[in-house]
């Protein structure tokens, strides 16, 4: 008798992804929808738009007093963003 190797769907699944390079964008979209959550809903009302680009955020804001305040939180964004896809995505945040 043989010994199967037992494994949960999402251990397959992440592994699937993995292979086929689709991992890193899963994360970054995650990353990306999570910016509400992560910065508060005033931060999101007044964001134009969002992007990834060679592991740095930018988030475009349209209220310069809300964009500087952001600012002076930078680092602490950073890191709660990267906590809720609990993974190292981004290491800089542009705020413009």
């Amino acid at each position: 008798m043989f010994r199967r190797q037992v494994r949960t769907l999402g251990d397959v699944l992440w592994q699937y992804l993995r292979r086929e390079g689709l991992e890193t964008p899963l994360l970054q979209k995650r990353l990306i929808d999570n910016w509400e959550e992560v910065a508060g809903s005033l931060a999101a009302r007044f964001t134009e738009e969002k992007f990834i680009r060679n592991q740095t955020l930018f988030v475009k804001i349209s209220r310069p007093a809300l964009r500087q305040d952001l600012n002076m939180m930078r680092s602490d964004l950073i890191v709660r963003l990267n906590q809720s896809v609990g993974a190292q995505i981004i290491s800089d945040l542009r705020i413009y």
